[in-house]
């Protein structure tokens, strides 16, 4: 897999998966851009592989927008993959607080949708511009005391079902991957027996690395991925089929 001379606009690129995402990516050739909250992190990923860095701040408006300004057309890729996964669970829904669950869908759910918007017209100059948005397969088996986790992956599936009728006209495909629970520093606080409930039921057991899924996301992003837009792929060695 090459994705010699195909730009890709990777989110949450600092750390966990969205790392492992550049990492991959760069490796087999993409013109990486990444952009992240975190800014010091995300600069020190760019440098080691060569990539431009952005800071943006998902849940602002005008943070998306401007980011989308410094990008030179024309674009052939998008992970959105910043989210906020840490420290949000654990609770029944009837305790979850007001203010986690809004925060949770303004960065998952309204920040995939402005930064799609954001990029939208760069990646139809393409020509064969490719959406890889990051859910989660919390929203297939519904996971407990997740509820506003879950929710706004499940929005995450719906939207790209949706973005891929619109955008496919374009010659753009959009499609989203539903990984389990990664080796991340995102799920050091998820309690012991959750990871121990994956690692057991997954087909293929053990734990789940985020490199393990750079190669599928990679696929994605290129040409011949155009076949399996509007589809989610549960990336989670078998803990969920589909």
């Amino acid at each position: 897999m090459s994705l010699v001379d195909r730009r890709i606009l990777v989110t949450g690129a600092a750390r966990g998966l969205g790392e492992a995402l550049a990492h991959h990516l760069a490796g087999i050739g993409a013109d990486l851009i990444l952009a992240d909250i975190l800014e010091a992190e995300g600069r020190a990923v760019a440098d080691k592989l060569g990539a431009t860095f952005h800071s943006v701040d998902l849940r602002n408006a005008d943070s998306i927008a401007a980011l989308a300004g410094k990008i030179d057309a024309p674009l052939h890729g998008l992970v959105n993959n910043g989210a906020i996964a840490t420290g949000i669970g654990g609770v029944g829904f009837e305790d979850v607080e007001i203010d986690t669950w809004n925060r949770v869908m303004e960065v998952n759910v309204r920040g995939t949708w402005l930064m799609t918007k954001a990029v939208a017209p760069m990646l139809r100059q393409a020509g064969s511009g490719r959406i890889v948005n990051v859910a989660s397969d919390t929203a297939l088996w519904g996971a407990p005391n997740l509820l506003s986790y879950t929710a706004s992956k499940g929005a995450v599936i719906s939207m790209t079902r949706s973005l891929a009728r619109e955008l496919g006209p374009d010659g753009i495909g959009v499609t989203a991957i539903a990984p389990g629970i990664l080796t991340t520093e995102s799920t050091d606080y998820v309690p012991r027996e959750r990871h121990a409930h994956y690692e057991q039921g997954r087909a293929v057991p053990g734990l789940q690395p985020p490199e393990d899924i750079a190669g599928t996301v990679a696929f994605l992003l290129s040409e011949p991925a155009l076949t399996l837009t509007g589809q989610v792929l549960p990336v989670n060695r078998g803990f969920v089929f589909t």
